[in-house]
């Protein structure tokens, strides 16, 4: 490769690992839909009332002063009205080392948050409270961490490439409980996703530090922007960081790019041609990284650069409401992440996440700044996404499965 073709294609990989590149490419994909040129998903953007029309009610519901707090993990810690949250940060009074703790629990639980199949379950010990899905996962993944299972240090709030060493599939077996009655999709890939995540740590000294901790990258980004911190910044910096993790990320030129499709209807000129990126868990970690970064003392901006995150959730949500319409009758197995009908089905839910937010901030009043994606997620889609499954499907389940092993979307 000459010196040029390097260049050309760093170039590409960075472009790839931002927003722009998500949007841009999910376009072609929405246009082809338009046009009818897509293979396996329509389009009927009629329906697209009843999807907002579903999401205002849910969030009138849950947030009748409309007073909407970030769609991010920090929900999820708070399941049954319990605040778990408090009292870890007790651990610490420094605002700073706070939020280092904060981002240190965001990144093990948004990791250990893949999709856990229909049958576990956790019992959270404290409560007697039995949880599923994101929410047990996350308060498992809370218990495990203030226990200083992710850490070697002395202080067992925090997560450091030291105490990921000793993360295996028998101590997250042995954390969420796991059994031949209470099985776990995906648990040695998980154990092999944080044990992955500590070589990251230790390859970037100047993010994490030394001994390698991912809670430093709050002293980052503050350090290096001062207290203005860009949404769009804080992803291009975990899509850089800890681009190896992923192991079925797209290869690209001997580059691990993380969750990016193909599709033959994203052509463009140069080497990304066909290449359609997502980046929904690094998108995910992005926004339960706000609240940390605001509590540290950063000013937040340009949250709407992010996407709505291209999960079952808020895709289940626009088929279930018939926005997109795919044959019914080839929706029985598990199909790949790659495969062409679930790169379509994640790019529309892209577009259609902006093109919904418009209609649900002019109805309840309320502008882009007040109201962001970050926002319209929790108020929001997720929840309608869930409830609409569990109104079509006894199970809950999404109405496209995709097969996984606990580390994809």
């Amino acid at each position: 490769m000459t010196e040029v073709q390097a260049g050309e294609t760093a170039a590409a990989i960075g472009w790839l690992r931002t927003p722009e590149a998500i949007r841009s490419r999910c376009r072609l994909l929405f246009d082809a839909a338009l046009a009818g040129k897509l293979t396996h998903c329509r389009l009927d953007l009629s329906q697209l009332d009843e999807a907002a029309d579903r999401v205002i009610a849910v969030t009138r519901e849950t947030y009748p002063d409309l007073e909407i707090p970030y769609h991010s993990r920090w929900r999820h810690f708070d399941v049954g009205g319990i605040d778990r949250w408090a009292a870890l940060a007790k651990s610490t009074d420094d605002r700073r080392e706070t939020a280092r703790v904060a981002a240190d629990l965001a990144i093990v639980s948004v990791l250990l948050d893949a999709g856990a199949g229909d049958a576990w379950r956790y019992r959270e010990r404290v409560t007697g409270e039995t949880y599923a899905r994101s929410e047990g996962l996350a308060v498992a993944s809370l218990r495990m961490f203030e226990l200083g299972a992710f850490s070697a240090k002395s202080a067992p709030c925090a997560l450091d490439a030291d105490g990921l060493k000793k993360i295996d599939s028998a101590a997250l077996a042995r954390g969420f409980q796991v059994s031949e009655s209470n099985p776990l999709v995906g648990l040695e890939a998980r154990a092999s996703l944080l044990q992955a995540l500590g070589r990251a740590l230790r390859q970037r000294p100047d993010v994490f530090g030394a001994p390698p901790r991912f809670g430093r990258i709050i002293d980052f980004l503050l350090d290096r922007s001062g207290t203005r911190v860009s949404a769009s910044s804080v992803l291009v910096l975990l899509l850089e960081t800890l681009a190896d993790i992923w192991p079925f990320g797209m290869r690209f030129h001997g580059a691990n790019i993380g969750d990016v499709g193909m599709h033959p209807a994203a052509r463009a000129p140069g080497p990304t041609d066909g290449l359609v990126p997502f980046h929904k868990i690094s998108q995910w970690l992005t926004y339960s990284l706000l609240e940390p970064l605001e509590w540290a003392g950063a000013e937040l901006l340009d949250l709407n650069a992010l996407t709505g995150l291209p999960e079952y959730r808020n895709g289940g949500l626009f088929v279930d409401c018939d926005v997109i319409r795919v044959d019914r009758g080839g929706l029985t197995e598990p199909y790949d992440p790659r495969s062409t009908l679930v790169v379509e089905w994640r790019a529309l839910t892209v577009m259609l996440m902006d093109l919904l937010a418009e209609k649900v901030r002019a109805r309840l009043g309320m502008d882009a700044e007040r109201m962001p994606l970050a926002r319209l997620l929790q108020g929001g889609t997720w929840t309608a996404g869930r409830r609409i499954a569990s109104e079509r499907r006894p199970s809950g389940a999404p109405p496209i499965r995709v097969a996984t092993d606990g580390t994809t979307f």
